[in-house]
């Protein structure tokens, strides 16, 4: 078949950040399947610029539009048309040439864009929790109505589509997520009472962006990553465990109503479930480390919800709806900008989680509209604390 039929056009919305970056790797290791069409930036413009000379894509965006003129010098002699603004964001997922849009984009601003995405029925490779935590109802409802459909970037949720392949709906008992534990794993709260930010965004297994390694320090990522698998999957909170794998070899598991369980592993690498995703879900060659078994074991034990209460309020807001999960969400991102600013104290991210969630007016009839509005609530509530 000739090359056209097999190329894929990517749209990466936030091709800076750190899934932004190494989808790129991916793309260049597949010269002939992915090109990437739409690359965006919030603020980081001289590495758009950098990538847009790379790899020529047919558009880029800056959201924030006090850098447009220098992208736009910059790329003047290119055929990259250069856009700003965020409403820009939502606008190149609209372009019927593109197939595929990669939302590796931080935090609710995922979630209009997502949203959009879906209406024009494109394959979106999410990387953006936040999208479904916030708006997973919503989400939902969008896709029954849809030619679109999400396959998930998160190495935890990509084991789970993986494993689910194959396997009928109503055959599954439990989704067992992993978590690495974070660089604080087995201390008690009065060790953390004075923990730097260094400390924290020193992870174990991963690199990854700052936001995301200190949700994963609180235990907060994992709890994200319950309410997004309840919504990917299509499952009641009871049947999502956690249970923590200090190796992040497991990727994440389903346990079957017979009784077999299913896991998906490898090294913690974020190619393989970007690449597994791009490719919507074709596995293609590459060169990324192998997992070695012989190398050591690996090892399982239960979360402690008493020193890192954040998955208790994954449940409590799963069980509760409407906008506990928005108001939990922007929360926690304006309590980890204050802590990585030195405002606060690393245990106080959750003093400003249960204060948010304390106060912030529950809402049980859900709309873009009142989730945007909780989101600016809580933010505001959040930021005077």
């Amino acid at each position: 078949s000739n090359r056209k039929e097999t190329m894929k056009n990517i749209a990466i919305l936030g091709s800076t950040g750190s899934i932004g970056k190494q989808a790129l790797n991916v793309i260049e290791n597949l010269p002939d399947k992915l090109h990437p069409y739409v690359l965006t930036a919030n603020n980081n413009y001289e590495l758009l610029i950098e990538q847009a000379l790379k790899f020529s894509p047919e558009y880029v965006v800056i959201a924030n539009e006090n850098h447009y003129q220098k992208v736009l010098d910059a790329l003047k002699n290119t055929r990259t048309k250069v856009l700003a603004g965020t409403s820009a964001l939502s606008e190149v997922g609209k372009l019927s040439e593109v197939d595929i849009i990669l939302t590796a984009l931080v935090g609710f601003s995922g979630f209009s864009p997502t949203i959009e995405a879906i209406k024009e029925g494109k394959i979106i490779a999410l990387a953006n929790k936040e999208t479904l935590v916030v708006g997973g109802e919503i989400i939902n409802n969008l896709l029954r109505g849809s030619s679109s459909e999400i396959i998930p970037v998160d190495s935890e949720h990509s084991a789970i589509y993986q494993v689910l392949v194959g396997e009928e709906k109503d055959s599954i008992e439990k989704i067992i997520l992993t978590a690495s534990g974070g660089p604080f794993r087995g201390r008690k709260r009065k060790d953390l009472q004075n923990v730097s930010v260094e400390e924290a965004l020193n992870h174990p297994n991963w690199k990854m962006g700052s936001k995301i390694t200190i949700d994963s320090a609180t235990l907060m990522n994992k709890a994200l990553e319950v309410i997004e698998a309840k919504w990917l999957f299509d499952v009641s909170p009871s049947q999502i465990d956690v249970v923590i794998h200090p190796q992040s070899i497991v990727h994440s598991m389903v346990q079957f109503v017979d009784g077999s369980v299913k896991a998906q592993l490898g090294t913690p690498d974020m190619r393989i479930p970007i690449q597994y995703a791009l490719g919507e879900t074709r596995r293609f060659a590459n060169n990324f480390p192998r997992y070695n078994f012989v190398n050591g074991s690996l090892t399982f034990e239960a979360p402690d919800n008493e020193t890192f209460p954040s998955l208790l309020y994954a449940y409590e807001c799963l069980n509760k709806g409407g906008n506990s999960a928005c108001i939990l969400n922007a929360a926690n991102e304006v309590a980890v900008g204050k802590f990585l600013r030195g405002e606060i104290k690393f245990l106080q991210i959750y003093d400003i989680i249960e204060k948010a969630l304390a106060k912030i007016p529950f809402v049980k009839e859900l709309s873009e509209e009142v989730l945007i509005e909780t989101d600016k609530e809580t933010r505001e509530f959040c930021k005077g604390l």
